[in-house]
């Protein structure tokens, strides 16, 4: 209803309506900040890889654990070692070099090879 004495004309419309949303600059600036923070995201992801290059830390990556095919990755600084493992258990030339014993308490015990008893 009209209050008494004021046309329908009169009332204050909704200024919101009235706005021109149809810019193009609005639009391309908000595709700006949705790529600024997608890009903000992406170097968080970055930083924290445990690959990451810039980290100083020594790092060691074990993948297919137990698997035939499995791989050892170390890092330290920025040289990157890889192990691949041939699937055969350990096998070499070389000499017996010694005894280990294992004590009640746990410990261990090393006797070289050539020892006397």
């Amino acid at each position: 209803m009209n209050p008494p004495g004021k046309p329908a004309a009169a009332r204050p419309r909704l200024r919101i309506l009235d706005e021109d949303d149809d810019d193009p600059v609005l639009s391309t600036i908000n595709l700006i900040d949705v790529f600024l923070v997608v890009i903000g995201m992406l170097l968080i992801a970055v930083i924290n890889n445990p690959m990451n290059l810039f980290a100083n830390d020594k790092l060691t990556i074990i993948r297919n654990e137990g698997k035939p095919d499995m791989e050892i990755i170390t890092r330290e600084g920025n040289k990157v070692t890889r192990f691949k493992a041939s699937g055969a258990s350990g096998e070499g030339d070389g000499e017996k070099a010694g005894t280990a014993y294992r004590m009640k308490d746990g410990s261990m015990v090393y006797v070289p090879a050539g020892a006397q008893e």
